[in-house]
């Protein structure tokens, strides 16, 4: 069976501060993190397709990606991850979708939980639970031990984890995303689209906790860094 995955990559990256798209930002492998997360993707799972969303600097993206799709999101300097993932999901083929965001770099073990996560088909949301920071999108559960609240504005003292930037939507539940995506404000991240399909038609997404493995979402030279250490010189950690 395929596997859809989907790239978030049309933001502009200011904080990284940067003069190309954040997921073009050189790793210490040699590899951009973008790089490295389609090789990583491709040689993890036999028959997958790749679909990356473009806005930002889109042609340097393109002519160093030419191995994938692309989605353009013309609006992607007055909207946020919700407009893009939106634009991706409907016009993904049949079928479940794992997305990410363009500037995660992750432990390469983080897939085999991911795929076997998806063989299951249930909705997923991967967290961590070994660290609540204010500024990163945390999770509360409800009664079910399913996802409640999934956003930035989740009270510290109540999170119990943060999301890492990868997920998955069965293709079950990929169509009421999709109309909860359409009602979300321009400048929404993707998360409010999972929490108004929670809300409003009992979707369930379950939060899979990789606390074992390092993901590091890179926003700023500190998270740059902090990704290194974990990164090898073939793109494999160690």
């Amino acid at each position: 069976m395929q596997t859809q995955v989907v790239i978030l990559a049309a933001g502009m990256g200011t904080r990284l501060g940067r003069p190309h798209p954040k997921p073009l930002t050189p790793l210490s492998s040699g590899q951009t993190i973008m790089r490295r997360a389609v090789d990583l993707l491709t040689g993890a799972w036999s028959d997958v397709r790749i679909t990356a969303v473009v806005g930002f600097k889109l042609d340097l993206v393109i002519e160093a990606m030419p191995d994938i799709g692309f989605v353009y999101n013309e609006v992607f300097d007055s909207t946020n991850t919700n407009k893009s993932l939106l634009k991706a999901l409907t016009l993904s083929p049949e079928g479940g979708v794992v997305w990410m965001n363009g500037d995660v770099v992750f432990d390469p073990r983080v897939l085999d939980v991911v795929a076997e996560k998806v063989s299951g088909g249930q909705s997923f949301v991967l967290v961590d639970r070994s660290k609540v920071a204010e500024e990163e999108v945390k999770y509360t559960l409800g009664d079910d031990g399913m996802i409640a609240q999934l956003s930035k504005t989740v009270p510290q003292d109540q999170a119990l984890g943060e999301a890492v930037g990868i997920n998955y939507v069965s293709g079950s539940d990929k169509a009421t995303l999709v109309e909860r995506l359409r009602e979300c404000e321009d400048q929404d991240y993707f998360e409010r689209g999972i929490e108004l399909a929670i809300e409003k038609d009992g979707a369930r997404f379950e939060p899979v906790d990789i606390s074992a493995y390092q993901v590091v979402e890179v926003d700023f030279d500190d998270d740059l860094t902090r990704a290194n250490t974990f990164v090898s010189g073939t793109g494999v950690d160690d």
